[in-house]
């Protein structure tokens, strides 16, 4: 069901997603946005965020939607923590796990506080 259909879907506000592109210099950039192709472009045309510019044109390798902002920035976060080689082995599963983690942890550290 679309967002156009569903008033509760809607109300909750846009989907975000990770995405993590590939640069012409064989780079690999991890980002969100709530529509992968108008910020692929963006960063293409020199708009989006000053580690691509010059470096395009870029291609999404993985992306995976999430229901909040908070979380895809977590998710975020937590890729650009990792390593080339294991950014390398990023597909749009592993952003799924990543985020699955990260929803445990914050969890029990949540039970934890008073």
């Amino acid at each position: 069901m679309t967002a156009g259909r569903n008033p509760q879907a809607a109300a909750r506000g846009p989907h975000w997603y990770v995405y993590l592109a590939r640069c012409a210099d064989d780079s690999l950039y991890c980002g969100i946005a709530t529509d992968v192709a108008a910020r692929i472009a963006a960063h293409d045309a020199g708009t989006g965020a000053r580690y691509t510019r010059g470096r395009g044109p870029l291609a999404v390798v993985a992306q995976r939607r999430f229901a909040t902002k908070s979380l895809a920035l977590r998710v975020e976060h937590a890729v650009k923590q990792l390593g080339r080689r294991a950014k390398l082995a990023v597909t749009a599963a592993t952003l799924g796990t990543i985020a699955r983690r990260l929803s445990r942890r914050s969890t029990r550290r949540d039970t934890l506080r008073p």
